[in-house]
């Protein structure tokens, strides 16, 4: 079976069909059934999963996972090869070229043969265990070797573990029709699949991994790059087959340019390509910076642009009033997904970009950026085209727009308008602010549509019965809703201000409001001097914290929470040693194991410390989690000191 894993799941190329595949499986799994004792770490049974474990155990990698320079042009990667030539003192160089598969980085170690680890990369000194479920990974073989190649010692290989576009459109698929929340890309995918406790749903997930190096190995040496992929391929891990060597930068770049183009046409995503030094003993006398090697540097595709027809121009109304105009476009394939939407941000911006319905247009998407319309083809016009013309009354609720004072938006002032009510009521269940899972799009749009909910204060007044009327709500959704909303009851107070949804106010503000008044009431009757005396809080948002708590519509719905909430009143708890972290700057980055993000920040507060976004000469730690990106390489270039989730746990503890 393990030999059929690999002619599927590396070489594509099966030798027996699924149905006769399946019966192989579950005679082995008969047997092993029958004689427990005789199942080994090595069967393919062995991947499906296994019991949910509490935490991640961090580990230290053999020899660091760095990461790479990023350049953005071909005259910067002919800078990079004049350094590298420079410092080899004119020797030819022949390089790599492979492709930079935008997944999750991991780390394989093999002992005698026998796979025994998988990690993360972590900060790159340390990473978490993930073995479980990178053991869900069939691609993966657990005994590394063949009949005429013999495993070394020790090797440590490197990888990237990926989720295929079709993958993660049926995953999608899935989880529209249960209501949750979609995956962005198949890189988010990947890492949240990888980051999960339960192996056994990481198995569902269908992950899959290149594998493009080696970190270490006891037993064997190599003198080109090129020899080491193919070591790995006949060793059985699977390499990506699109690499090539180049023996000049121009031959490199014209790699480049051809998976640019071609580069769509893959079912799994990369955002760029990477070049390396072929041979070996060259990149030793190349060495390193305190980041990156200087024997490699990825190139990175440029955002995508794509010619398309705007077929309407609409008008969205989010949670403050904001109307924000959105152009529907004719669909266009961009960035490896379909785009029929894109933001125009403002009304002003469709005068300077002088977009029409009817135009053809160029649109912008990088990463998971919100499309964006970039320019107007005007030369494409037919005239046929016809002039947005802004509205003047809400396409809501029918209130006179209004602008604001030194504002480009126009906003709409009734906040009894269902589009607003939607969007508040989505912010003050979102994670950051009050956290009541299950209330997302799909519940909250029954709730309004319903009367169920008209504010916020709704929420808290809800009963089972009469949620069980709407559509798609059996027992048990009910049931985790109402404990959901119970269970927010017990929120500190920063978040309950955060959800409240006031202009201008963010978590940072909300906890120095918090922290500051203590109970919701003394925030409602502060005067503008009191606010402003916080250092936090400006004379604009002072002036907006002023107006929200004058609208007689926010007096009642406050109201409604001060009655629904009476234990929220009161300062965020504080712990003993609350000053341990006093005077100290502290950046998070990086997907954590045991802290969500506002979690880890509001204890940062709680301890006296002050989280930061970003990373400055300033800052005094970096809590690293895993995929870190530029913010680690900024630290170590400042020489900010960068500690990893378990270094800060034992630090507050």
């Amino acid at each position: 079976m393990n030999r059929h894993d690999r002619l599927y799941y590396v070489l594509a190329k099966p030798e027996i069909s699924d149905r006769e595949y399946d019966k192989l499986y579950r005679r082995l799994k008969d047997l092993e059934d029958e004689h427990p004792q005789a199942q080994t770490p090595d069967s393919p049974t062995c991947r499906i999963g296994a019991e949910p474990i509490k935490a991640f155990t961090a580990v230290k990698h053999i020899t660091p996972m760095m990461s790479l320079d990023n350049t953005y042009s071909a005259d910067e990667l002919k800078a990079f090869d004049q350094r590298v030539r420079k410092n080899l003192d004119g020797e030819s160089v022949e390089y790599v070229v492979e492709l930079k598969f935008d997944g999750v980085s991991a780390s394989l170690l093999y002992e005698n043969g026998k796979w025994v680890r998988g990690a993360t990369r972590g900060d790159g000194e340390k990473g978490d265990d993930v073995t479980g479920n990178l053991r869900t990974i069939r691609s993966i073989p657990l005994e590394f070797g063949s009949d005429t190649l013999s495993a070394p010692e020790l090797l440590e290989v490197r990888g990237e573990v990926y989720m295929t576009k079709k993958t993660l459109e049926l995953i999608n698929k899935d989880k529209e029709r249960r209501g949750e929340e979609l995956f962005a890309n198949p890189r988010n995918a990947a890492a949240g699949s990888l980051k999960l406790l339960d192996s056994k749903v990481v198995a569902t997930r269908r992950l899959d991994i290149f594998i493009w190096g080696i970190g270490h190995c006891r037993g064997r040496e190599f003198g080109t790059h090129v020899e080491v992929l193919e070591y790995l391929k006949k060793g059985g891990l699977k390499v990506n087959p699109h690499y090539k060597l180049c023996k000049s930068i121009n031959e490199a770049i014209e790699y480049c340019n051809l998976w640019e183009a071609k580069k769509d046409n893959l079912d799994f995503e990369v955002d760029g390509m990477v070049l390396k030094v072929n041979d070996l003993a060259q990149r030793l006398r190349l060495g390193h910076t305190s980041k990156s090697p200087r024997w490699a540097i990825a190139y990175k595709f440029p955002a995508e642009k794509a010619l398309t027809e705007v077929l309407d121009i609409i008008i969205q109304v989010g949670r403050t009033g904001a109307v924000t105009p959105v152009a529907i476009l004719k669909p266009v394939h961009l960035s490896g997904t379909t785009v029929s939407r894109a933001t125009l941000h403002n009304f002003d911006e469709i005068k300077r970009l002088g977009v029409k319905i009817g135009d053809k247009v160029y649109v912008e998407k990088s990463g998971e950026i919100i499309p964006k319309v970039l320019s107007v083809a005007k030369e494409k016009r037919s005239g046929k085209e016809v002039d947005f013309i802004a509205p003047m009354k809400c396409p809501v609720c029918g209130a006179e727009l209004v602008r604001l004072a030194e504002e480009v938006a126009l906003r709409c002032p009734n906040m009894a308008c269902r589009a607003q009510i939607r969007e508040a009521i989505l912010h003050f269940a979102s994670k950051n602010a009050m956290d009541i899972e299950n209330m997302g799009e799909a519940v909250v749009d029954r709730l309004v549509d319903k009367g169920l909910v008209k504010d916020y204060g709704d929420i808290y007044s809800l009963r089972p019965a009469e949620i069980k009327g709407l559509d798609r709500m059996a027992d048990k959704s009910i049931s985790n809703l109402m404990d959901a909303i119970e269970k927010s009851r017990s929120n500190d107070l920063n978040r309950l201000i955060y959800g409240l949804g006031i202009r201008h106010v963010g978590e940072s503000s909300a906890w120095a409001l918090a922290e500051h008044f203590g109970a919701i009431g003394r925030l409602e009757k502060a005067s503008i001097d009191e606010l402003t005396a916080i250092r936090e809080i400006g004379p604009v948002v002072a002036g907006s914290i002023r107006a929200f708590f004058q609208s007689k519509e926010n007096v009642r719905v406050m109201d409604k929470l001060k009655r629904a909430l009476p234990n929220i009143s009161a300062l965020p708890g504080k712990r003993d040693g609350s000053n341990m972290l006093s005077g100290q700057t502290i950046v998070v980055t990086g997907v954590l194991k045991s802290y969500s993000r506002i979690g880890i920040e509001e204890l940062i507060r709680k301890l006296g410390g002050k989280p930061s976004s970003s990373v400055s000469a300033e800052t005094d730690y970096l809590v690293c989690g895993d995929n870190a990106g530029s913010k680690l390489d900024k630290a170590r270039a400042l020489r900010v000191k960068v500690i990893s989730e378990e270094d800060f746990r034992a630090m507050v503890s």
